[in-house]
């Protein structure tokens, strides 16, 4: 139970000319800083997921969508917690991300959730805000302190250094919240399974 904890990192925007992949970079700089965690970090980009669902309760028929999906639901399972690294599109997080989490289910169950969003005015938060009810219903424990980057351009330069040390700071309350939660969800999990 002393193993570090595995994160699985996913990266939410698709968009051409996204900023996302420097935003994930410069954040799995800090768990690979640490001991107590591992990083595994999914890009939407390079792992697409199927749009198209099969019947509610039915497995995917094509072949092809079972092969999408075998690069990704086994790593999220595999997983003790999460971040989610989202811009924000609309006031809300993009399609491509809540398509990936809507293929998986059990994969959040009992696992804790954390947040580095990113955008204009708002930082990203909105889109937070409306993950973290999704993720509930999918029975995910979302920890409280999330990383809000305003104009991240101007925050985080292409060689993943931020400009900002609240930045920084902002990422290391998420990670040792994260932590905790994970740890204690490790440990519940394995005394009692949790059933939905």
């Amino acid at each position: 139970m002393d193993s570090p904890l595995r994160v699985a990192v996913l990266l939410g925007s698709t968009r051409d000319g996204r900023f996302g992949p420097v935003v994930a970079n410069w954040f799995r700089a800090h768990l690979d800083r640490r001991d107590d965690m591992t990083a595994d970090l999914i890009d939407l980009v390079e792992t697409p997921l199927p749009t198209v669902f099969p019947v509610l309760g039915q497995p995917p028929a094509a072949e092809e969508h079972v092969e999408l999906l075998s690069a990704v639901s086994p790593r999220l399972a595999a997983a003790d917690a999460f971040v989610i690294v989202t811009p924000e599109y609309n006031r809300s997080f993009p399609a491509s991300l809540k398509n990936a989490i809507d293929w998986h289910n059990r994969e959040w169950n009992a696992k804790p959730v954390g947040f580095v969003a990113y955008g204009g005015f708002s930082a990203g938060l909105r889109a937070v805000e409306q993950l973290r009810l999704v993720m509930a219903e999918l029975h995910a424990v979302t920890v409280r302190d999330a990383v809000g980057l305003q104009a991240p351009w101007a925050q985080i330069g292409h060689d993943g250094a931020a400009a900002n040390p609240g930045a920084d700071a902002a990422a290391k309350a998420m990670l040792d919240q994260l932590a905790w939660w994970g740890h204690a969800l490790r440990e519940a999990r394995a005394a009692r399974p949790y059933g939905v």
